[in-house]
């Protein structure tokens, strides 16, 4: 049962990919953390050079400076069709609440608070860097179906089915009973052109603002998962090991973030650990922000993947032209 509320080019090759939500250890399992996404080294490398040679085969530049509204407006404007009174590429957010009847029925008013959350940390409003992305509650259904609710992953394809909404451009973000040792998983945006149906992020509804999930009841755990479907990988892909996460300015990190930690240096390579980023495993009151590179790694895989069809032309023709 469904119940509405309120208003509301292809590419040769495939991405190589692994089972949707992160491989953990025995300490990660502890704290519950957001996922359980394993990519190895090869597969990180060929999600990188995918957009690289997205972004020069429809835009004529594989920079992802090149994207920066501040830097080039007419070019970002194109390629992101961004709302030109806010300058931001504003999502719309169809959100399912999945319940069992008796569990997980969540309030609209905190569905709200979650997407306030989104804008809070993607605008920079918690202390890191405005990544230029909005988000804006387009409607909100509940489902009650006792199998999606308990088992969302095992029934990911006919959830998504039957509830799924918009192209690729519309985050449709799910709630339900994740796990403990997990709380969410993600699609990137790569695999949207192999199988556009399951696009999507689920998330345990208790991790949700003022959910029952102690250290992670602030809605990050939605705000990590988002950043993988726009694109980003976690602050600690492969440890120490290159292209790590591929963006310059989140230091190599070895291990996962655990809790909060004063102080965390893992890697040989300069800098410390980015324990304080959307994309570590830290708890949700230890997580602030998202980096000016992170940023620039979520607008152009936007506009590789996820910006309106039909754009890429003209923005070409643009960027080429200076």
């Amino acid at each position: 049962m469904t119940v509405a509320i309120g208003s509301v080019p292809a590419m040769a090759g495939r991405i190589a990919e692994p089972e949707p939500g992160c491989v953990l250890g025995a300490a990660q399992r502890a704290v519950a953390p957001r996922d359980r996404d394993a990519l190895s080294p090869a597969q990180v490398r060929g999600m990188l050079g995918d957009l690289r040679r997205i972004l020069l085969a429809k835009f004529g530049t594989a920079d992802e400076a090149a994207f920066d509204p501040a830097r080039r407006p007419a070019v970002a404007a194109a390629a992101f069709a961004i709302n030109r009174l806010g300058g931001k590429i504003v999502i719309p957010v169809r959100f399912h609440v999945i319940t069992n009847e008796r569990l997980g029925r969540v309030p609209k008013s905190r569905v709200v608070r979650q997407v306030a959350a989104l804008n809070a940390a993607y605008g920079g409003r918690t202390g890191g860097a405005d990544t230029g992305v909005s988000f804006r509650l387009t409607s909100v259904s509940v489902t009650a179906n006792a199998r999606w609710f308990t088992r969302p992953k095992q029934n990911e394809r006919a959830m998504m089915t039957a509830l799924r909404r918009g192209g690729r451009g519309t985050l449709n973000l799910y709630s339900a009973v994740v796990g403990v040792e997990v709380l969410g998983f993600s699609t990137f945006p790569q695999w949207y052109r192999g199988r556009p149906g399951l696009d999507g992020v689920v998330v345990d509804y208790r991790s949700l603002p003022n959910g029952g999930t102690a250290h992670f009841n602030r809605g990050y755990t939605a705000v990590h998962e988002v950043g993988h479907w726009l694109g980003l990988l976690h602050t600690f892909e492969n440890g120490c090991v290159p292209p790590g996460d591929g963006v310059a300015d989140t230091p190599d990190e070895a291990a996962p973030t655990e809790g909060c930690p004063a102080g965390k240096d893992t890697c040989p390579a300069p800098g410390a650990d980015p324990a304080h980023n959307f994309m570590d495993y830290g708890n949700d009151d230890c997580m602030r922000e998202f980096t000016p590179g992170q940023a620039r790694r979520i607008r152009a895989s936007w506009a590789a993947y996820r910006a309106p069809v039909g754009l890429a032309a003209r923005t070409r023709a643009r960027t080429q032209s200076g």
